[in-house]
């Protein structure tokens, strides 16, 4: 059993800007689901506060739709965003996800960890690939950003 991933990326772009990827419904829409899968901006709610609430609908394509909530623990822009996440929200169980971004040469390192211990090895090991697909997408936003 695992207790969590930990991801780390780097961005050509200043940390105030992944932070508003993580923060702006605007932004988190487009990423969060990927090209393939839609996450409507009218379906996001992000109230970004510490005890705020976020939720999110996913729409897989000829697939589920998944309905994700979660509530912020940590607000420290822009270096650090806390909260907890859950694909099932009639579980009282959530993981702990912390986003943590430090500015390095030439942009911002980005370290995000997921734990909680609530999803199997292979749930782990699935997530690593959305995730890195999630952060391919953050890449073309931080460049249609920068054009």
């Amino acid at each position: 059993m695992t207790d969590g991933i930990t991801i780390t990326r780097t961005f050509a772009a200043p940390r105030e800007l992944i932070y508003a990827l993580w923060s702006t419904p605007e932004h988190f829409s487009v990423w969060f689901g990927t090209e393939a899968v839609a996450v409507p901006l009218e379906t996001l709610s992000m109230d970004v506060r510490v005890g705020g609430a976020w939720a999110a609908t996913m729409h897989i394509p000829d697939g589920p739709i998944i309905n994700w909530v979660g509530e912020y623990l940590e607000v420290d822009p822009p270096a650090r965003l806390a909260f907890t996440m859950t694909d099932d929200p009639a579980n009282a169980a959530r993981e702990p996800v912390t986003i943590d971004l430090v500015e390095v040469a030439g942009g911002t390192e980005m370290t995000m960890t997921q734990s909680g211990g609530n999803l199997t090895e292979e749930q782990y090991a699935q997530t690593i690939v959305g995730y890195n697909s999630f952060f391919d997408v953050m890449e073309k936003i931080i460049a249609e950003q920068q054009e």
